[in-house]
C-alpha cells in the first residue's frame, strides 16, 4: 500500500468512527451517511441487496441506525416497530440491558480468548445449557452460527456412527422445505430447490422425506437397510421457518424419536429458530417432551448482541470428540464476548419468562390475525404458527408481496418479501407490548383494505 492509498483508508476509517460516537447526526450528515452507504453496497457489498430492498422500501433511503427494545430507526429518526426479528434474532428485543450489561462487563477484562488457556465463560455456558436442555443433552461445542451449528451436528454424528461401524458411507436423511443454513453441508440437507441447484454437487449421501410424515421416515430407512446404505442420523426443525412457519402433526416427533431408535441413528433437532423461547417453550421440542441425540441452536441465543451458535449432545454421543478433541474446531466459536452474551440472554430469558410471555402474545396476535383472516378470506389463505412464529399465507404471491410493501411503507417490517412472499411470518420480540402488538394489527388492517381495492382494480404488481 502506497502512502496515499493508507492516508484515504485512515481518513475513511475516521469518517466511519466519528459517525458511531454521534448520538445525534445533522441533516446534512444524515443525508450523507444515506449516499455512502447506496454507494458503498454499490461498489462493495452486493447490488443485488439494493434492489431487493428497494422493491419493498420504494427507495433507499431506509437505512437502519439506532434501535430498542421492539423497534428500529432508520438515519433519519423513523420508527419501525420490528415483526420481523431478525428471522429469529430478537427474542428478547433490541440490544436487552441484561445481554449488554454483561458484554459490557466482559469486554473490560477480556475480549477473545487465548485459543489454549480454558477460558472460564465458556464452562459457565455449557454447564447452564446442560440444565436447561431436554433429556440428556449434556455437552456443548460453541460456533458462530446456526449453520454452523447445524454443520457440526452432522459431523459429530456421521464420527459417532464411524466409530461404531468404520464405515464411511454415513448418509443423513432430512426433510422437503427444510432450511439448516446456506454453508456447503447445511445446504446440503435443506431441502428447497432454488437455493440447492447453483451449487450441485453438493455433499453426498443425503436423502430426503416428507416434513411430518414419520411414515416415510420409516420406510426410507427400511429402504437403506435393504440396499445397505447406512444412515447416521435424521435432522429435523421442531416447526419450518422458512417453508413458512409449517407445524407437523401432533405425535409427529414421539414417532420419529420411537423410528429413530429402532433404526439406531441419531435424531438431530435444529433448533435455531425455535430456540430461546419462541414456541411458547424454551426449546421447540419441549412441546412434544421428545429429547433430541444432538440438538443445534443458535440467532437468538447471543441475545440479540453477539452472534453465537451451539450444538449440544448426550455424553454417549459426544464421546466421539473426547479422543481427539481438535478433530472438529473453530477459532472464534465460543469466545468471552459470545458466551458472556449467551449467559446474559439466558439469564433475562429465565428471569422474564420470555417463553410464556411468547405464548401469551402469540396466542394474542394469532387470534387477531385469523379474525382479520376471515374478514380478508380473498386475500387469506392460512393463518399458523405457534408462539411467535407465526405464518400469513396469501391467496397468491402477489398479494403477500403487496401486503409486505404496504406495511414497511406503515412502519412494520415483517418476514417474506422478494423471494418468498406467499407466506409472510411475523416473528416479533417476545417482549414486544401489546400497545405494540395492536398498532400492528391496525396497520395491517389499512394495509389489506388498500391490497384489497388495489387486487379489485387489477392493479396489483406481479413478481
Amino acid at each position: 500500500m502506497d502512502e496515499q492509498m493508507r492516508l484515504e483508508a485512515l481518513r475513511e476509517s475516521q469518517k466511519a468512527l466519528d459517525l458511531m460516537s454521534k448520538s445525534e447526526l445533522s441533516r446534512d450528515e444524515q443525508e450523507a451517511v444515506v449516499r455512502d452507504c447506496v454507494t458503498n453496497f454499490d461498489g462493495f457489498v452486493n447490488p443485488g441487496i439494493l434492489e431487493y430492498r428497494k422493491s419493498v422500501s420504494t427507495d433507499y433511503t431506509a437505512v437502519e441506525w439506532s434501535d430498542s427494545g421492539s423497534t428500529y430507526r432508520d438515519v433519519h429518526g423513523k420508527e419501525y416497530i420490528d415483526c420481523l426479528g431478525g428471522f429469529g434474532i430478537y427474542m428478547l428485543g433490541h440490544r436487552h440491558p441484561t445481554v449488554v450489561k454483561a458484554v459490557k462487563a466482559q469486554l473490560e477484562h477480556q475480549a477473545l480468548h487465548s485459543q489454549e488457556l480454558l477460558d472460564p465463560m465458556r464452562g459457565y455456558l455449557a454447564h447452564l445449557l446442560a440444565m436447561v436442555t431436554p433429556g440428556d443433552l449434556q455437552y456443548s461445542f460453541f460456533c458462530n452460527s446456526g449453520t454452523e451449528a447445524n454443520e457440526g451436528a452432522m459431523k459429530l454424528a456421521k464420527l459417532y456412527a464411524w466409530r461404531r461401524k468404520k464405515d464411511h458411507s454415513k448418509g443423513i436423511i432430512s426433510t422437503t422445505c427444510a432450511f439448516h443454513g446456506k454453508s456447503i453441508g447445511s445446504l446440503s440437507v435443506s431441502g428447497k430447490a432454488e437455493f440447492r441447484r447453483p451449487f450441485y454437487p453438493l455433499v453426498p449421501g443425503v436423502r430426503f422425506v416428507p416434513y411430518g410424515d414419520a411414515d416415510a421416515l420409516d420406510k426410507e430407512l427400511a429402504i437403506c437397510d435393504q440396499v445397505g446404505f447406512d444412515i447416521a442420523a435424521f435432522i429435523a426443525e421442531p416447526i419450518q421457518g422458512e417453508a413458512g412457519a409449517i407445524l407437523p402433526p401432533p405425535d409427529y416427533f414421539a414417532k420419529v424419536r420411537e423410528i429413530c431408535d429402532k433404526w439406531h441413528i441419531l435424531f438431530i433437532a435444529d433448533e435455531v429458530q425455535t430456540g430461546m423461547g419462541r414456541t411458547g417453550k424454551l426449546w421447540g421440542m419441549d412441546n412434544w417432551g421428545v429429547a433430541p441425540d444432538i440438538m443445534t441452536m443458535g440467532k437468538a441465543l447471543g441475545g440479540a448482541v453477539i452472534p453465537i451458535g451451539n450444538f449440544i449432545a448426550t455424553p454417549e454421543v459426544f464421546e466421539a470428540f473426547f479422543e481427539n478433541p481438535y478433530i472438529h474446531s473453530t477459532t472464534f466459536g465460543g469466545n468471552p464476548m459470545a458466551t458472556s452474551a449467551a449467559i446474559g440472554a439466558m439469564h433475562a430469558t429465565l428471569e422474564e419468562d420470555i417463553p410464556g410471555q411468547a405464548a401469551e402474545k402469540g396466542a394474542y396476535l394469532k387470534g387477531k390475525l385469523t379474525e382479520l383472516a376471515a374478514q380478508y378470506d380473498d386475500l387469506f389463505a392460512d393463518v399458523r404458527g405457534m408462539g411467535v412464529i407465526i405464518g400469513m399465507e396469501f391467496r397468491d404471491a402477489d398479494i403477500g408481496y403487496a401486503v409486505s410493501q404496504g406495511l414497511f411503507s406503515r412502519g412494520v417490517l415483517i418476514g417474506g418479501t422478494l423471494f418468498n412472499s406467499l407466506t409472510l411470518r411475523m416473528q416479533p420480540p417476545a417482549i414486544i407490548t401489546y400497545a405494540e402488538m395492536d398498532t400492528v394489527l391496525a396497520r395491517l388492517g389499512d394495509t389489506l383494505a388498500s391490497v384489497r381495492e388495489l387486487a379489485a382494480q387489477g392493479e396489483l404488481i406481479a413478481h
